[in-house]
């Protein structure tokens, strides 16, 4: 499958933009001191697992959509130069 120039560039910017988005989320999430992530006593709670493991998804799939971009745009750059 051939994907045009400016659909490669906004996976591989999706990508970029969903590490930036989860790890921040990640962050803020260890930090969290409302007690919603950690209990009185410094243990997870079911929202923090929860939360996590949407962030870890997202992160796997952002990366994912982000290969696949860096690949098109790859490919595109190759066949756009003579003689490549």
């Amino acid at each position: 499958m051939k994907l045009s120039r400016p659909l490669a560039w906004f996976l591989l910017a999706f990508g970029v933009w969903s590490w930036v988005i989860w790890v921040t989320f990640i962050r803020n999430l260890w930090k969290d001191g409302s007690g919603l992530a950690f209990d009185d006593a410094g243990d997870p709670t079911a929202y923090f697992w929860v939360h996590l493991t949407l962030a870890v998804v997202s992160l796997a799939l952002g990366t994912a959509i982000g290969v696949i971009g860096l690949r098109a745009v790859r490919a595109l750059r190759r066949t756009a130069r003579p003689g490549a």
